[in-house]
């Protein structure tokens, strides 16, 4: 085996899409992406077998420290057939000597590897799948497990609700696996004539997404982030899904149905609507995007990543619609699954309104995946444990 320091884009990308499980948090955009939003230096490499074919690849992430130190974080672990331990153990010797030569204190790695099958409410299915052999191994490697953290503590969020198409016949069948509460919204939307389309621009996403933050009391990332994930990936890795309605016609069309309307109910409904979209129009008296949801892809898999909303997405319908959207797309595109990116693994937390977003994301339907979790390689044991406090001090000393 060799290990291979630098690849190129064209052998690290087309040996990346070759793999199963692979993950756009591996893909070669998604490293320049994060070198422009946080400062992380790329490192693509890889191990290729005697015959010069490559076996494993990785992107690392990683961040320098004063002193000449340095660690690496490979987001979703790394490509490669985690199935075969010798090829495992093998890429994990390489690593081994490539953090003593880059002077790094450790090397952090979260794969996207399920550990145990839960039910939709979070509890463990008797019996069920689990990777807890693979997780030996790992920890038999020399790989420091970081525990099993049920909120957001780590890197990545270890729990998603993820629905793979392979079970099902048809579109139809996924639509089943939606909730009455989730799908009806979808339905209703139509009677807004709203247009989904595929833009080009964030500028309408992140005036959204700050209305979201706002309201949910979370930080949204700056423009340019939001931007250079969308520039950076390549053009087939990320789409963006616009929502469009015109609040004027839409009151133009509710008038003349209420004038036909005979059922008494019927027409309270539409009179609800003719008040609400009146009010609207005083500040979007002509059409306007109302929600955009920002997704990506491998060769594979799809994700919706960000979500940007106003209220009148959410009382049309049109948040829902968006995610129906996608997930309908995902599927008609031949991608394996549709994955919600990121729940909790507490259904019941109190913090913030994490148990809501569970909730909603639960409703979408889909299986809920429990993440085997982050593994730390560790290279300079002593300075490892004085780092996170090192960087506390370092980082308020900064602020000042």
């Amino acid at each position: 085996m060799q290990f291979v320091e630098k690849l190129e884009y064209k052998e690290y990308k087309k040996f990346w899409e070759s793999v199963d499980n692979n993950h756009f948090l591996q893909s070669y955009g998604w490293g320049i992406a994060q070198e422009k939003n946080r400062g992380l230096e790329p490192c693509y490499v890889g191990m290729k077998n005697d015959k010069g074919k490559l076996v494993a690849a990785a992107l690392l992430l990683k961040r320098k420290l004063p002193m000449n130190n340095c660690f690496f974080y490979v987001p979703r672990g790394f490509s490669i057939d985690y199935n075969n331990k010798e090829l495992l153990s093998e890429f994990t010797k390489f690593l081994k000597e490539y953090l003593k030569k880059q002077n790094a204190i450790y090397l952090k790695i979260d794969p996207p590897i399920m550990y145990q099958e839960l039910d939709s409410e979070a509890n463990i299915v008797p019996n069920g799948k689990n990777n807890y052999e693979l997780y030996e191994i790992f920890k038999s490697l020399g790989y420091k497990h970081k525990g099993f953290n049920k909120l957001y503590e780590g890197n990545q969020p270890r729990y998603t609700f993820r629905t793979y198409f392979k079970k099902y016949a048809s579109f139809d069948d996924v639509i089943k696996t939606f909730s009455s509460s989730f799908y009806r919204p979808v339905k209703r939307s139509y009677a807004y004539d709203v247009e989904i389309y595929e833009a080009n621009e964030i500028d309408t996403f992140y005036e959204l997404i700050k209305m979201v933050s706002k309201k949910d009391n979370f930080h949204e990332y700056s423009y340019d982030y939001y931007n250079n994930v969308c520039k950076c990936l390549d053009k087939n890795e990320v789409k963006i899904f616009n929502a469009r309605i015109n609040p004027s016609k839409i009151i133009e069309k509710f008038e003349n149905d209420i004038k036909n309307e005979k059922n008494e109910d019927r027409k309270v409904k539409i009179q609800k609507d003719i008040d609400y979209f009146k009010e609207v129009v005083k500040t979007h008296p002509e059409e306007y995007v109302c929600g955009s949801l920002i997704c990506t892809y491998t060769n594979t898999g799809s994700w919706s990543l960000y979500i940007g909303n106003d209220d009148v997405a959410l009382y049309t319908g049109i948040v829902n619609r968006l995610y129906y959207e996608y997930i309908k797309d995902a599927y008609d595109r031949g991608f394996e699954y549709a994955d919600l990116f990121g729940v909790v693994g507490d259904p019941k937390t109190k913090y913030k309104n994490l148990a809501g977003i569970y909730e909603y994301k639960r409703k979408i339907g889909g299986e809920l995946i429990e993440f085997i979790g982050e593994f730390d390689l560790v290279n300079k044991p002593i300075k490892y444990a004085i780092l996170p406090l090192a960087l506390k001090i370092y980082r308020s000393i900064r602020r000042k």
